[in-house]
Order: C-alpha cells, then structure tokens, then sequence
C-alpha cells in the first residue's frame, strides 16, 4: 500500500470521526440546555419544607491538602436550618488531619464536629473502609459524603437536601450528587485538567443524563444519601474494593429503585499543581475508572474529540482547504460546548482565562483514551493496584 493510499484512509477516518465528535457536541450543547430549563422549571415548584432533617455530613481525611481547611472551614458556615453533625474519619490519630480538625474545634466552637477512629483496613479503597467505619457513628439518618477539600456556599446543605423534602414514595431519591469544579492552583498540568472537569467530564454527565433519562450515578463531589437507602444496597462496605466508589454508588441506588438526582448547586474541588508524571498518572487512573465503570460510554468517548481529529486530517491531507474548513467548525463547536457548559451552567470563569489551552487538553484527552487501554494499572496515593471489572487489587511489587 502506498503512502498516499494510506494518507487518504487516514483523512477519511479522521474527517469522519471529526463530524462525529461535532454531532456528539451539538448533543452536549442540546443536554446543557435541558438541564438549565429543568433546574429553572424545579425552582418554580419547590418550595422549602417545613421541617429540615438533621444531618450528618461525613469527611474522611487523609493527610493536609492544599486550600483543605478552607473546605473545612465552608462547612462550618453553613446556613442549615436544621442539625448538622460534622464527622471526620482518619486511619490513624498520628494523621497530620487531626491537628486541622482540632484548630477547626477551637475557631468554630458551636459546630457539631466529631473525629473517629478508623483503624481497619477493609478494602482496597481506604476512603471507603474510613466512610464504611464511619456511618455507623452518625447520629442522623441523612448522610452527606465529599472529600476534604470541596468548598462549598452557605446554602449548600439546604439546596442538597431538597429533592429529599419532597421525594413520594413511587419516585425516592436515594442519592443527590452536584457538579462541580476544579480550581487549578498552578502549572500547565493543573490548568490542563480543570479545563476537562469543565469542558470535557461535565458536559459528559450532562449529555448522560438526558440520554439515558436522567443520572444513574454518583460524583465524588458530594454523595448525599440516607442510611436505609445504603443499607439496601449493602452498604459501604459492598464498595470498599471499586475505584470509581462514587459512580458505583449511584449505580447501585438506582438499579435498586431509588432516583438520582443532579441538582445545579456547584461546588468546588483544587486541582495541586502537578509535575508531568503525577498529571499522567491521576488522568490514568481517572480514565481507567470510568472505563471499567461505562464500557460501552467510554469505548464511544474516542468519536467525542473533534478537535484531534480535525488536525489528523488537516496534517494527512497535507492542509487542504476542506480539511481546514473542517477544522475551523470543530473549533466552533467545541469553545460553544466549552463556554455553554464551563461558564453557563458550572459559571467557572477559568475556562475563559484557559480558552487557548483547550485544543492542547483535547490532545491529552485523546491520548489517554488511547493508553487506558493499554493497560490495567493505576497508582493511587502512591500505591499500585490492577483494576479487574473496577475492583482495585493490590500490586505486589
């Protein structure tokens, strides 16, 4: 076969792909509308309840991370009419956390805040053995799980607790999770993945959930659910071995009945300032999960990067005026589900600042699509494991 044989399949295919990741962009930019109108249809008919239900608002922790106290200090300054327990879980007392945790004591003295212990090693996944150890000790039946570092408003709670106020019988929520995103505390790597929270994962779970008639998962950024709900789907101790513990979750709670519900209050998570390897490695991981997670979803992620694909063509065709063309309306369409999304509904002002960064970000993201499947290896906190179906099995080395 000849160079310019091969040079012309390779236009062709990227050419094709190209229009299917602008067919799957205008879906993302129809998703994002729906979703806007349903949150300010929602608006209109719920009022507040009566009575708000205590609740427990679960942390597990492990070492100090950057802008984490003032995640922690977010939650102490809530505006929730009703209780709110803070409890905070850690491996061992000798955890550098317990010192934030007790300073948090001392400037937030009226806050309901409570450490435990969690000394046992359930599983592979430590956050999950600490939140399987944890709920036990809650003394309210709605739980609240997000990680150390999530920033929240004053409002949060209230806004989180909602959909369970006015939840019927026929339709129970069993889980409220939130979109969120990611503040890139420096360097290219950081900047690069606060832009794909924004602009490539959101508008995924958005374009999911008008798909597939609503969400049927979970995001780390906050878990909200009851005891009886959990306890129906075996807890979070049947999650002690899943990377991907949020989506599980949800996707445990809603093939048992229960509704999950995405609402429009935004939270925020940092993104540290990684060097080239641990910016590989998170993306890795975090690609690797959700294609155990959604195999079919993530084998069609490939089709979604417009923009990669657009260039492939443009470089084998040797920069024909059609392939430029091409090129020019996938730009097009990506900054519209890029600014539709990261600005419009999540209102984060960095994917403007970023803008120029994104074609660069869309190349990465290709890239590791690619490499997931080259391997079935994560690095988590330093440790090694091998994913089998989502499950995390220790690597001996």
């Amino acid at each position: 076969m000849s160079v310019n044989t091969v040079a012309i399949w390779v236009e062709g295919a990227a050419a094709l792909l190209a229009v299917c990741g602008m067919a799957y962009g205008l879906i993302a930019l129809w998703a994002a509308r729906a979703f806007e109108r349903d949150v300010k249809r929602a608006r209109r008919l719920v009022s507040e309840p009566e009575q708000w239900p205590g609740v427990t608002v679960l942390k597990p922790m492990k070492g100090v991370d950057a802008r984490m106290y003032a995640g922690l200090v977010s939650h102490c300054r809530l505006s929730y009419p009703g209780e709110v327990e803070l409890l905070f879980g850690v491996s061992s007392l000798d955890d550098p956390a317990v010192a934030e945790i007790a300073r948090l004591r001392v400037e937030y003295p009226k806050a309901d805040i409570r450490l435990v212990e969690c000394p046992e090693v359930l599983g592979a996944n430590g956050k999950v053995s600490n939140l399987a150890q944890m709920a036990p000790q809650a003394r309210h039946e709605y739980l609240v799980v997000n990680d150390s570092d999530i920033r929240v408003a004053p409002e949060y709670l209230q806004r989180v607790m909602t959909p369970f106020a006015f939840s019927s019988d026929d339709k129970r929520v069993g889980l409220v999770t939130l979109p969120y995103v990611g503040r890139a505390l420096g360097g290219l790597w950081s900047k690069l993945e606060s832009l794909g929270i924004a602009t490539e994962f959101m508008a995924g779970v958005l374009t999911a959930r008008k798909l597939e008639g609503g969400v049927k998962f979970g995001l780390g950024s906050t878990l909200a659910t009851t005891k009886s709900a959990l306890a129906a789907i075996g807890g979070f101790e049947s999650l002690v071995d899943e990377l991907a513990d949020d989506y599980e979750l949800g996707a445990r709670l809603s093939a048992a009945g229960y509704r999950v519900e995405l609402i429009a209050e935004v939270v925020e998570t940092s993104v540290p300032a990684y060097s080239l390897r641990g910016f590989c490695e998170h993306q890795l991981r975090w690609s690797r999960g959700v294609r155990d997670s959604r195999k079919a979803g993530y084998l069609g992620l490939g089709v979604t990067y417009m923009v990669p694909w657009s260039l492939m063509a443009v470089i084998a065709s040797a920069g024909s005026l059609w392939s430029v063309s091409l090129l020019s309306l996938a730009l097009l369409v990506r900054y519209a589900v890029a600014l539709t999304v990261g600005v419009g509904v999540l209102n984060d002002v960095q994917v403007v600042r970023f803008a120029w960064l994104l074609p660069l970000r869309d190349c990465f993201a290709l890239f590791f699509w690619v490499w997931s499947y080259a391997s079935d290896e994560v690095v988590w906190r330093g440790q090694r494991f091998r994913l089998k179906d989502g499950r995390l099995e220790p690597v001996q080395m």
